[in-house]
C-alpha cells in the first residue's frame, strides 16, 4: 500500500507523456479517456428517477481510475438548455467526483438533446487539456423521451471529431430511431435499453463491457461482413511472417507450422498495450501431431517483467486436460482446471478450443460443444511491461512444433455465441450445412475440399502434406469412369466455398417486443455511501410553489429532535369537526426566549386541532 501511494505521487508530478508505467496494471480502469456523460433532466425523468440516474453514473464512474493520467469525466444535464454540471478534469479522484455527481441539482423542463450533444462537442470536449495525450474521448447520452430538437446534425458533428457516441434509451416514450442516429455504428454496440429508471442497473454490466471495450479493444478484426473489436494475434504476434505455411484444414484455409526453432515472443506492451478487457472470447484453431499432443505447453501466455504468469491457456497432453490461468486478488495467480471433455483435442486432428472468459467464470468449448462452466475468483489487471508468447513449454521459453490456423481474442462476449467452427469439416453443427455432405475420413492427413463442379477429367486436387508413417489402410473403392463433357475450354475444377459464418445482426427496427433477458451478472461490489451532509440553518419560507403530483407516502422517519418554540403563526382555517377527544392537560409554560412581545391574553379555550402539514421543500433523496 506504502508503494502505491508513493507511485501515486510519482504519477502526480510527472507530465503524463514521460509516465514511466513498468510497474502500472493495465485495464479498463487506467484507460487514458475523455468521458462526458449528457444526461436528461427534463420533467418527464422527475426528482427520484433523477437520483437514480445519478446513482447508475456513480456505478459506472468506479469501474475507472479517475485522475489526470487516465479516465477524466465530465457531466452535462440537459432540459431546455444544457447544463455543465462538472467540467472534465475538475475532480482528480474517484471520491470527489462521486460526491460532485450527488450534489447535482434536477433541472427540470423540455428535452433539447441535440443542443446538448453539440454543447458536449463545442464547450467540453474541446476544453480538455490533454487533446494529444487522449486516447478515447466518448459521450454518453441517456434519456428517457423524444427529443424536441434535431439530433442528426449535432450527433454527426460528434462522430466526425472522432468523438464514440453511446445513446441509452430508458421508457417506453423513446424512439429507437433517434437513439440510433444519436450513436455510433453498429447500433447493436452502441445503443442500450432499460424498461425504465427502476431498472437501468440491469444494464450497468453491459455499459460498463462496452465502455472497456472502447477503451481497450480500439483494433478491428474483419469477421463477415462486420468488423469485431479484438486482438488478431496472428498478425499481431508475426506467426505469419515467422511460422510456415501449410494447408489448413480445408482447401480454402492457410495455416502455419511452427517448428522448434520459431520464436513467437512480442512486447506485451505492442500486443495488448491497454491490457485485457474484463470478459473477451480466447479461440484457437490447431493440430497436435505426434509428441507435441503427449506434452504440456502454452498455446498463449502473458508474462510480467518477472516471468509471473498474467494469463495463460495451457494445453497439458499428459492427461489430455485444458488449464486457464489468471490473475487474481487473492493470490498471485489462480488455475482453472478442464480435467474432462478435451480428449479429442489430443488425437491428431484439426480442432478449434474456445474460452469465454467473463470476471467470475470461464466456460470451455471444444468444436462448438459446451464443454464445463467454471467460476472465476475476482481478477486483477496485467501488468504490460513483460512478453506475450505462442506455443511455449511451462516455465521454460522452448518452443513446441504445433500447426496453428487462428489465434484470436475477441472483447465481445457474445462474439462466443457467433464464432462457429465450420472450419473444422467434421463439425456437425446446423450452421455448417457444407460440412454435413463431407464423406472423406478425417484420418487422413491430406487437405480435403468440397466436391468440385463435374468437368472435363483432369488432375486431382491439392496433394496434402505427408504425414507420420502409419499401418497400411484399407483399399479404397474405385470410382465410376466419368461421362465426357461437353467439349469445351479445359477449366481448372470448381471450389465450393466453405461455410460461412453466421450472418450479422441487422440494424434494430421500430421498437419491438421485450427481449430475452441476460443472464443474471455477478453481484459487484457495493456502491460506496453518499455523504452525508451537515443539517442547514432554517431558511425563510418561500413563495408556495404550483402544488406536484402527489408522491406515495414514504417510510416514517425517525423523531427529529425537539425544537425551540417558534413564533406563533396565523390561525389556519377551521378543520372539519372531527370526533370530540378528551380534554388535555394544561402544558407547563414554554421558557422564556428571544420571542416577540406577547399577544393580549385571549379566552381559555379548548385545545384547537393540529395545522395541516406546509408543503414540502424541493429536498433530494440520497440512495445509499
Amino acid at each position: 500500500m506504502l508503494l502505491w501511494s508513493v507511485w501515486s505521487a510519482v504519477l502526480l508530478l510527472t507530465p503524463l507523456e514521460a509516465v514511466e508505467v513498468d510497474d502500472v496494471r493495465a485495464g479498463c480502469s487506467t484507460a487514458v479517456n475523455d468521458l462526458v456523460y449528457i444526461v436528461d433532466g427534463s420533467w418527464s425523468v422527475g426528482f427520484s428517477d433523477f437520483d437514480t440516474a445519478k446513482q447508475w453514473l456513480v456505478n459506472i464512474s468506479s469501474k475507472f481510475d479517475i485522475s489526470s493520467h487516465y479516465t477524466q469525466v465530465a457531466v452535462i444535464q440537459y432540459s431546455d438548455t444544457p447544463r455543465l454540471e462538472i467540467p472534465l478534469g475538475k475532480h482528480q479522484a474517484g471520491s470527489e467526483l462521486i460526491q460532485a455527481i450527488w450534489s447535482i441539482a434536477y433541472l427540470g423542463g423540455n428535452t433539447q438533446t441535440g443542443r446538448a450533444i453539440k454543447f458536449a462537442v463545442d464547450h467540453v470536449f474541446s476544453s480538455s487539456e490533454r487533446s494529444r495525450q487522449v486516447k478515447n474521448r466518448i459521450a454518453v447520452v441517456v434519456t428517457d423521451g423524444k427529443s424536441q430538437d434535431d439530433v442528426v446534425d449535432a450527433s454527426m458533428e460528434a462522430r466526425g471529431q472522432g468523438i464514440t457516441v453511446f445513446a441509452v434509451g430508458v421508457g417506453s416514450e423513446i424512439t429507437t430511431s433517434e437513439l440510433v442516429s444519436i450513436a455510433n455504428k453498429p447500433s447493436t454496440t452502441y445503443v442500450l435499453y432499460a424498461e425504465d429508471y427502476t431498472t437501468i442497473d440491469r444494464i450497468r454490466d453491459s455499459m460498463e463491457q462496452k465502455l472497456c471495450e472502447e477503451s481497450v479493444c480500439p483494433t478491428r478484426i474483419p469477421v463477415a461482413s462486420r468488423d469485431e473489436k479484438g486482438f488478431e494475434l496472428m498478425v499481431g504476434m508475426n506467426i505469419q511472417r515467422k511460422a510456415k505455411k501449410i494447408p489448413g484444414s480445408l482447401i480454402s484455409e492457410t495455416a502455419y507450422a511452427l517448428t522448434a526453432s520459431t520464436d513467437i515472443t512480442e512486447n506485451t506492451r505492442e500486443i495488448f498495450p491497454e491490457g485485457l478487457p474484463p470478459s473477451y472470447v480466447f479461440v484457437v484453431t490447431l493440430r497436435l501431431k505426434g509428441s507435441p499432443s503427449k506434452l504440456t505447453f502454452d498455446i498463449w501466455r502473458v508474462l510480467s517483467k518477472d516471468k509471473e504468469i498474467q494469463a495463460a491457456v495451457t494445453l497439458s497432453g499428459k492427461d489430455r486436460s485444458v488449464i486457464f490461468t489468471t490473475t487474481s486478488t487473492t493470490e498471485n495467480e489462480h488455475r482453472v482446471i478442464f480435467k474432462t471433455g478435451f480428449q479429442t483435442l489430443y488425437d491428431g486432428k484439426w480442432h478449434q478450443l474456445k474460452l469465454l472468459v467473463r470476471p467470475r467464470q470461464i466456460t470451455g468449448f471444444l468444436d462448438d460443444q459446451l464443454i464445463q462452466e467454471v467460476m472465476l475468483e475476482p481478477v486483477e489487471p496485467i501488468y504490460t511491461n513483460g512478453e506475450t508468447q505462442v506455443a511455449k513449454r511451462r516455465g521454460t521459453d522452448i518452443t513446441v512444433p504445433v500447426e496453428i490456423q487462428k489465434l484470436r481474442l475477441y472483447c465481445d462476449p457474445h462474439q462466443s455465441e457467433r464464432e462457429t467452427a465450420c472450419e473444422i469439416y467434421s463439425v456437425d453443427d446446423e450452421r455448417c450445412p457444407l460440412n454435413r455432405t463431407a464423406t472423406v475420413e478425417e484420418d487422413c492427413n491430406c487437405v480435403v475440399g468440397p466436391p468440385g463442379q463435374r468437368g472435363l477429367p483432369g488432375p486431382m486436387g491439392f496433394r496434402g502434406e505427408k504425414g507420420r508413417e502409419g499401418p497400411p489402410g484399407p483399399d479404397g473403392k474405385h470410382g465410376k469412369d466419368g461421362k465426357p463433357g461437353e467439349s469445351g475450354p479445359p477449366g481448372l475444377p470448381g471450389m465450393k466455398g466453405e461455410c460461412g459464418p453466421a450472418g450479422p445482426m441487422g440494424e434494430p427496427g421500430l421498437k419491438g417486443n421485450k427481449g430475452d433477458r441476460g443472464e443474471p451478472g455477478l453481484s459487484g461490489e457495493p456502491r460506496p455511501p453518499g455523504p452525508k451532509g451537515e443539517t442547514g440553518p432554517t431558511g425563510a419560507a418561500g413563495a408556495q410553489g404550483a402544488p406536484g403530483e402527489r408522491g406515495l407516502p414514504g417510510p416514517q422517519g425517525p423523531p427529529g429532535i425537539k425544537g425551540t418554540l417558534g413564533i406563533q403563526g396565523p390561525r389556519g382555517p377551521p378543520g372539519e369537526i372531527g370526533q370530540e377527544g378528551p380534554k388535555g392537560k394544561c402544558g407547563d409554560p414554554g421558557v422564556a426566549g428571544p420571542l416577540g412581545p406577547p399577544g393580549q391574553k385571549g379566552l381559555t379555550g379548548e385545545p384547537g386541532f393540529p395545522g395541516l402539514p406546509g408543503a414540502s421543500g424541493l429536498g433530494f433523496k440520497v440512495t445509499r
